[in-house]
């Protein structure tokens, strides 16, 4: 069985896992279905008030980086990064700024990380955003402006990209 952060429940065959706090409510519908069907897991879940499977983990979990890999180069232009309020680094730039070509910083920052310096850039624009949702009056496209996009739909398809859901849809479900 392959570990699948985003999902709240995976199943292979015969084994079904969940993760989380209230993963039991998951894991049973999802038991309920396989067994019963979908009418009797959607009467189930209406009576005891849960949403019913679909949902993803990912709507739940924040980008947590990596900052114990070792390599200095990488951790200094991480620090860097989390400190731009809403700009977008180069490429050519975080790579002059550690002394190192573009293609050696690239694949150390990869190797380090997991991520492209665009995807990690774009990972750190949306957690802000999560929080603009949150607890802002912001509209969307004003959230989109803070976090450093120009462009309000290219910051959508990566909202819905990396969170599965839309800044819209995410605002419903999480707003404080």
């Amino acid at each position: 069985m392959r570990l699948d952060l985003d999902r709240l429940i995976v199943h292979e065959g015969d084994i079904v896992t969940a993760g989380g706090l209230m993963a039991w409510t998951d894991l049973g519908l999802k038991l309920v279905d396989r067994y019963l069907g979908s009418e009797v897991m959607l009467e189930t879940a209406r009576v005891l008030l849960v949403d019913p499977p679909g949902r993803e983990q990912r709507y739940y979990s924040t980008f947590v980086p990596r900052l114990d890999h070792g390599d200095r180069a990488v951790l200094q232009a991480q620090h860097w990064l989390h400190g731009l309020a809403n700009g977008e680094a180069s490429l050519e730039r975080l790579a002059s700024q550690e002394g190192l070509e573009q293609r050696t910083f690239l694949r150390r920052f990869r190797k380090a990380t997991g991520l492209t310096t665009t995807g990690y850039q774009q990972q750190l624009k949306v957690n802000r955003a999560r929080e603009l949702l949150q607890f802002s009056a912001l509209s969307a496209d004003e959230v989109a402006w803070q976090v450093g996009y120009g462009d309000p739909g290219a910051f959508r398809k990566v909202f819905v990209r990396i969170v599965g859901l839309s800044p819209a849809e995410y605002r419903r479900r999480f707003h404080a």
